[in-house]
Formats: structure tokens, C-alpha cells, sequence
């Protein structure tokens, strides 16, 4: 009887459903494939230049909007778990690429600070060498062998303990903070953790609104059209970069084959699931912004390095 059972079950199961799970599984998980070799060839290169992290900020801001979404409608579970991973993905890139950019950051003020502290320190030593020339003939005949001594191992040593100190300090450094609301350094911020407080700012008031909200439909519909929106548009940032720089060097060409790939997939599964109408009209949106990167990635292919940018204010 139990043979019979388990006959009639995997009879039920038929490829139809066996591809719809493979594909709710690939929903789920395919979002983050494309961030992997990116990751990958930060942490090998420690050079986040080439990534726009807004692409981070673009991927949170939607996935969180659609969260919200769907205590208003209750659209597949698979999506909504892919927008929670998404969101947890994006922040582990936020703080590789915050990590590496402070580190590169001291780095350079730190060889500058040095350079400059050793030029002065030479152009003092020079003075003093200078001053004390015309002294030193007089020591050489009026002091014995063993002050000599004394005296050039004193200089040697006052010499050293100059650039022990130059080395020992460092430029003071500028710190940008959320909690400044300074719109110049939105989404610039030097710690990681301002990235994590504005998160859970913008997630506090959107969901107290969307509480408040969630009888209106107008609402309801103008939210999941956001969401949809604002994701469809992460990869303007990235195109945005790399017009500016007029180079696609740091940015995986792989991460950008992935996008296309599985923005292709995406739209094609909300058509497939009848999903609402906003998510496969932004799915077109996204497949247009990939192909124009790979255009870019054509376009840019002779020019190894990005053009110069002027200084940042500080």
C-alpha cells in the first residue's frame, strides 16, 4: 500500500513542477551570483575604484521597498526571500569596498604626510649643517678625540629621533559621518557603520508609513512600482562610472555577464508566473542598462586607466 502511495506522489511531480522549484531556487540565490567574482577581484586587488558602491545602495533601496511591498501584496515567497539575501549580499560588498577604500586611503596620506616630513626634516638638517660648519673646524682643534666623538654622536642621534617622530604621526583624518547629514558625502561616509544606521533609518520610516498606507491602494501599487523601478536602475551607477572615467578597469565584466543573463531570466520568469506588471516592465528596463555596459565594456577596451578626477573637498 505504501509502495502504491509514494507511486501515485511521484507521479504528481511532474517535470512542470520540478522546473518551477529549480527556478524558485534559482530566484532566490541567482541574485547574489554576480557579486561573487566582483568581491573576489576586490579582496584580491584591495582596489575598489573601478565598483560603484552605489550599486549597493540602488539594490538595498529596492530590495527593502519591495519587502515592503508585499505586506501589501502577497506576491511569490521566492522573491521575497531573494530580496532579503540580496540585501544581506549588498552589505557585505558595502563593507569590503568601505574597508579597502579607508585603507588605500591612509595609505596614500600616510606616503604624502612622510614625503612631506622628510623633505622639511632635510631642509633642517641642511640649515643646522649649514650653521654648525663654520663651528666645527674650531672643535676639531680646541676639544679632544673622545668629545668629537660625542658631539657627531649626538647630531646622528638628535637626526634620528626627528624622523622617528615625522613617521609617527599621521595626517588628522577627516571623518564623515550619516548622522551630519552632510549631502555632499551621502553614501561617502567613512564608517561602515553610518551605512548601516541609515539602513535601518530608512527602513524605520518606511515601514511606519507603509503601516499607515497599507489601506491605500494608490499607495500600495506606487510602492511595488519603486521598488521595481529603483532596482531596474542599479546599474545606471556603474554605466554612470564608467562614462566618467572613460574605463571599465576594476569592474568584473563577469558581474555585468551575470546581470544580463539573469536579468534575462528574471523578466522571463515574471512574465512566466504572471508576476505584476511593474516587475517584468522594469526587468526590460534592467536588460537594456546591462547590454549598454557591455557596449561600454567594448567602447572603453583600449583605455587602461581611468581619466584623472580633480581633489576631493575636504
Amino acid at each position: 500500500m505504501d509502495n502504491i502511495d509514494l507511486q501515485l506522489t511521484l507521479s504528481e511531480v511532474t517535470i512542470v513542477d520540478l522546473v518551477s522549484w529549480i527556478a524558485s531556487g534559482a530566484m532566490i540565490f541567482g541574485g547574489i551570483v554576480p557579486y561573487i567574482p566582483q568581491y573576489r577581484q576586490i579582496k584580491r586587488t584591495e582596489n575598489a575604484e573601478g565598483f560603484s558602491t552605489y550599486v549597493c545602495l540602488a539594490l538595498l533601496v529596492a530590495n527593502t521597498l519591495r519587502i515592503l511591498f508585499w505586506f501589501g501584496v502577497h506576491f511569490e515567497l521566492p522573491l521575497l526571500a531573494q530580496s532579503i539575501i540580496m540585501n544581506v549580499t549588498m552589505m557585505v560588498m558595502l563593507h569590503l569596498c568601505n574597508r579597502v577604500t579607508q585603507l588605500n586611503e591612509m595609505s596614500t596620506k600616510r606616503r604624502a604626510f612622510l614625503g612631506n616630513a622628510t623633505e622639511s626634516l632635510s631642509e633642517d638638517l641642511s640649515l643646522e649643517k649649514a650653521s654648525r660648519e663654520e663651528n666645527r673646524e674650531l672643535l676639531v682643534f680646541a676639544e679632544g678625540p673622545e668629545i668629537r666623538k660625542r658631539h657627531y654622536g649626538a647630531e646622528l642621534q638628535q637626526g634620528k629621533r626627528h624622523l622617528k617622530d615625522a613617521s609617527s604621526q599621521t595626517e588628522p583624518e577627516t571623518v564623515h559621518r550619516f548622522l551630519d547629514f552632510d549631502h555632499r558625502y551621502f553614501w561617502k561616509w567613512t564608517k561602515f557603520r553610518d551605512y548601516v544606521q541609515f539602513m535601518f533609518v530608512f527602513t524605520l520610516i518606511g515601514g511606519y508609513i507603509t503601516y499607515v498606507c497599507l489601506d491605500f491602494p494608490v499607495y500600495v501599487e506606487t510602492l511595488g512600482f519603486l521598488a521595481v523601478f529603483v532596482e531596474a536602475l542599479l546599474g545606471a551607477p556603474q554605466f554612470w562610472r564608467n562614462y566618467q572615467n572613460k574605463c571599465t578597469v576594476g569592474m568584473s565584466v563577469k558581474m555585468v555577464g551575470f546581470w544580463t543573463s539573469g536579468d534575462t531570466f528574471k523578466t522571463a520568469y515574471f512574465l512566466i508566473n504572471k508576476a505584476p506588471m511593474q516587475f517584468w516592465i522594469c526587468g526590460l528596463l534592467q536588460v537594456g542598462i546591462d547590454i549598454a555596459i557591455l557596449l561600454q565594456v567594448w567602447i572603453y577596451r583600449k583605455n587602461v586607466h581611468p581619466i584623472s578626477k580633480p581633489a576631493k573637498p575636504i
